[in-house]
């Protein structure tokens, strides 16, 4: 298996920085490894936010991970501000995988690479629901 590669910024259509928390670092003095999945789920429901996709506590219909997993280049600590890069590399008929790329700083090669895959349901009945034409068109522009 061929491990995957650091990538630069310009892989990445969308950013938001986060800034590091002083309780993130670990006893190794780098940003624990499971806080690196708070900023994937920061960056991505924040877009969904911004896009008027997610309402929370009121959308119909939500986004379930599934899967996600992560790569991991150069350490990250505090107090760091991560620029989150955001693309999506596949849409499907209720899912969307979602890739993310964590700079520290001003980096310009990213600290991790990381993905999930949402699976859009029902928010009564956690069934799987077609994306709308709308969602897709937003979606189109992070790929």
């Amino acid at each position: 298996m061929t491990r995957p590669a650091a990538e630069p910024r310009s892989a990445y259509q969308h950013f938001q920085a986060m800034p590091t928390r002083w309780n993130d670092n670990d006893v190794y003095g780098h940003v624990n490894n499971s806080v690196y999945y708070f900023f994937f789920d920061t960056i991505v429901n924040c877009w969904l936010i911004e896009n008027d996709i997610l309402e929370i506590g009121k959308s119909e219909t939500i986004g379930l991970v599934v899967e996600t997993g992560c790569n991991f280049f150069a350490p990250i600590t505090y107090p760091d501000v991560v620029h989150g890069g955001l693309r999506v590399s596949k849409i499907g008929s209720s899912s969307v995988t979602y890739e993310i790329g964590l700079f520290a700083n001003d980096d310009e090669s990213c600290a991790a690479k990381g993905h999930f895959v949402h699976v859009y349901v029902d928010e009564k009945t956690r069934r799987p629901v077609k994306l709308s034409d709308e969602m897709r068109e937003k979606l189109g522009h992070l790929q």
